[in-house]
């Protein structure tokens, strides 16, 4: 099992764990409340910046249930008053102010105490006659984990009619309210809860750690289920500082076979994927008819020029040129750009059976043969539709047992398959949604396998985190949509400083 990772966990083990933690003592579950609270803040002022940030006279509208995760959504409004003086905040009482438990009325005192007049009740939002008032921002707060279906109708309501208001940013606080709350960001804190992974209404998951799990993970391991989330520092061993004895073949030696004259560009984004990922020496293997130009593009990588069939692709009778030089990796990945061509199919089939070293299989090279193929530890790279493809209908963690591998479904929500638990990756988001993000994804896994000790589950679980951060980190710089696919590997250093 990863160490940097924390369960994710069903409703009931959520529950005993926080009644493990505070014992319903209001004295601990103050301090927790607010350190939720201030880490939504945070979070959710962090994530604004992928269209622009909140503006300094931002309108924020809270909507409060009666306990804990209103609590949390009012202490988020607080510190976003604090620190942007022009903000107004309007709280919507769901179940009216005088039902609100003691420390969720404790946080909509100190709430109305430090925003004075920039506070008010959103009282407009009953009237159904009222013109449509837009936000930029809406915090949801209503229901939390320990909410039991079916909600009643003026709830249902009220809820639909917020999601039809003109809001730029809706965040929920740990689950999207009754399941009908349409949030674009949701912030589970302390932990993950299961229903908010994987379903439309939750929109991108933000795991906040609260350090519920320091003192160990508390649990049955059937209420903690076999799914976990991924943490920023599993690319902690990344960020220290190399030994000064190190030269080029210290970091591993990873060769990329792939490209086509029809979709020559996947093969050179993998490489210089590869090239970031802190590799030593990097090979590349493509058609003879963009080798020059790729060399010209990326002179640190070496070049093969490959033999093309007389459609362009990978011809077999080039495998000697792999086979000569097979002795010298420390990691292989195949089939960014490769194609579908028969022939070339199967010249991948047979690099794969060669291979003694751990081997990337992408794209075109995911067929159900090739990645069956050989005894080499794989890690496969599919999106949803090529998972299908190989998998047919068997589950993720059943066919990551019977290939013996590590699969990666990319996603949202990113799904690491490994040893029989499920890991998931919270990072990145709509700016991967182009072409050709797989194929960096692909070259930055192969450049971390390739160090001499790296096991391949560890190894794909660095590269998802850090391509996830590295597009997180563009988006927030430059926006979701006038951006291009690689400049995001000009991202990965700044990921590292900042782990």
């Amino acid at each position: 099992m990863i160490a940097a990772s924390h369960p994710i966990l069903t409703c009931a083990a959520a529950k005993a764990l926080e009644d493990g933690l505070f014992d319903g003592d209001e004295a601990k579950e103050w301090p927790a409340m607010q350190q939720a609270g201030r880490a939504i803040a945070a979070a959710v002022l962090r994530d604004f910046e992928e269209i622009g940030g909140l503006a300094h006279d931002g309108r924020v509208l809270v909507l409060a249930g009666k306990g804990h995760n209103g609590g949390d959504a009012l202490i988020a409004a607080q510190t976003i008053l604090e620190g942007k003086p022009g903000v107004t905040v309007e709280v919507m009482f769901f179940f009216g102010e005088g039902n609100l438990r003691p420390l969720a009325a404790q946080a909509w005192r100190e709430l109305a105490t430090v925003g004075g007049a920039r506070v008010r009740r959103a009282a407009a939002l009953h009237d159904e006659t009222s013109d449509a008032v837009e936000y930029d921002l809406c915090l949801d707060g209503v229901f939390g984990f320990q909410f039991r279906a079916p909600a009643e109708k003026r709830v249902v309501e009220l809820l639909e009619r917020v999601n039809a208001m003109p809001i730029r940013l809706r965040a929920a606080v740990d689950l999207p309210s009754a399941g009908l709350f349409r949030a674009d960001f949701t912030y589970a804190t302390g932990c993950v809860k299961k229903p908010a992974v994987g379903t439309e209404e939750a929109g991108r998951v933000r795991y906040l750690d609260l350090g519920f799990f320091r003192g160990g993970e508390r649990g049955e391991k059937s209420e903690m289920g076999e799914e976990r989330v991924l943490l920023p520092c599993v690319l902690a061993p990344l960020t220290g500082l190399r030994a000064a004895s190190s030269d080029k073949r210290t970091f591993g030696h990873v060769f990329i076979v792939g490209g086509s004259r029809s979709f020559p560009g996947a093969v050179l984004m993998s490489v210089l994927a590869a090239l970031r990922s802190g590799a030593g020496l990097v090979t590349a293997f493509v058609p003879e008819s963009v080798a020059a130009a790729f060399a010209a593009r990326a002179p640190e990588a070496m070049w093969v020029a490959w033999p093309e069939t007389p459609e362009g692709g990978l011809a077999l009778e080039g495998e000697h040129l792999l086979r000569e030089r097979i002795e010298r990796a420390d990691a292989l990945v195949i089939g960014p750009g490769l194609g579908r061509e028969k022939e070339t199919l199967a010249l991948a089939e047979a690099i794969v059976r060669m291979a003694k070293v751990p081997v990337v299989i992408d794209a075109d090279a995911l067929q159900p043969e090739i990645v069956r193929a050989g005894k080499a530890k794989k890690i496969l790279t599919p999106h949803a539709g090529e998972f299908a493809r190989i998998a047919g209908k068997t589950e993720l963690g059943e066919f990551a047992k019977e290939i013996g591998g590590t699969v990666i479904v990319k996603g949202t929500g990113t799904r690491i398959a490994s040893g029989g638990i499920i890991y998931r990756s919270f990072f990145g988001g709509p700016v991967l949604a182009r072409g050709g993000s797989g194929d960096l994804l692909a070259g930055l896994i192969g450049g971390l396998v390739a160090k001499k000790g790296t096991d391949p589950e560890m190894a794909a679980a660095q590269g998802v985190v850090w391509h996830g951060l590295a597009a997180d980190a563009l988006a927030r710089e430059r926006g979701q949509v006038a951006v291009s696919t690689t400049q995001l590997l000009d991202y990965l250093a700044g990921v590292l400083r900042e782990v």
